[in-house]
C-alpha cells in the first residue's frame, strides 16, 4: 500500500474513533492508514473493480459507486469526515460533490495537485503540457479534467461560504509556507460549512 506525504497530516486532522467516508478511495491506503493510526470506522467509495479488490484485500470496507451519480444514498451528517484525496481534478461535477461532502460530513478534507506550481507553468511556457511526479500523465491519457490551483480553490470556497479550517501545502515531502501557489505541488484542505 502506498503511503503519500499527506496521510500523516490528514490523520492529525481526524479524531480518534471518527466515522470517515473516503470518496474515490483507490486501493484503500488512506482508510487503512487511518484505521491503524486513529482507530476510525470508515467506508470507501470506488468505481474501479481492481481497486475495490485491493481495498477488500487490505480489510477496508468499500462500496462500488460512481461519485458523479451523486451521494444521495448517504444521510446528512452521517460521517464526521468525508475525504476526497487527489480525486478532485478528475471530477466532472466538482461543485456538487464538494457540497454533498459537507452535507454528509461535519467536515470535508480535500487534497489535489496544484497545477500552478512553477515547473508546470514553465512547461506550458515551453509549449508542453506539464508532466511531473504530482501530475504523472501525458496530455492524451490523463484522467484530469479540471486543472485547479490553490488560488482557484480558495476563491471557489469563499464564493460558496465554505470555511477553510486549515490548509497545508507540500513540495514533494516538504511543507511549503511561502508562496504556496508558486512552490507547492500538493494542497490539502480541511473544510466546514459556515453557519
Amino acid at each position: 500500500m502506498a503511503l503519500r506525504p499527506e496521510f500523516a497530516k490528514i490523520a492529525d486532522w481526524v479524531s480518534h474513533g471518527a466515522r470517515v467516508l473516503d470518496l474515490g478511495c483507490g486501493d484503500g491506503s488512506l482508510l487503512h492508514y487511518l484505521q491503524t493510526q486513529r482507530n476510525i470506522r470508515g467506508y470507501g467509495v470506488e468505481i474501479n473493480d481492481d481497486k475495490i479488490f485491493a481495498c477488500l484485500r487490505h480489510g477496508v470496507n468499500v462500496i462500488q459507486a460512481d461519485l458523479e451519480s451523486g451521494l444521495q444514498a448517504f444521510d446528512s451528517g452521517s460521517f464526521d469526515y468525508v475525504i476526497l484525496s487527489q480525486t478532485l481534478q478528475a471530477m466532472r461535477q466538482t461543485e456538487e460533490v464538494i457540497l454533498e461532502m459537507l452535507r454528509i460530513g461535519q467536515q470535508a478534507i480535500v487534497t489535489f495537485p496544484n497545477f500552478a506550481h512553477w515547473r508546470h507553468r514553465w512547461d506550458i511556457l515551453r509549449g508542453h503540457m506539464p508532466v511531473s511526479k504530482a501530475i504523472p500523465y501525458q496530455w492524451y491519457n490523463t484522467p484530469n479534467i479540471h486543472f485547479c490551483t490553490i488560488n482557484d480553490f480558495e476563491l471557489f470556497c469563499a464564493q460558496r461560504e465554505i470555511m477553510v479550517e486549515e490548509r497545508l501545502v507540500w513540495q514533494g515531502q516538504q511543507l511549503v509556507n511561502v508562496w504556496p501557489n508558486w512552490l507547492g505541488t500538493l494542497a490539502a484542505y480541511r473544510l466546514s460549512r459556515q453557519l
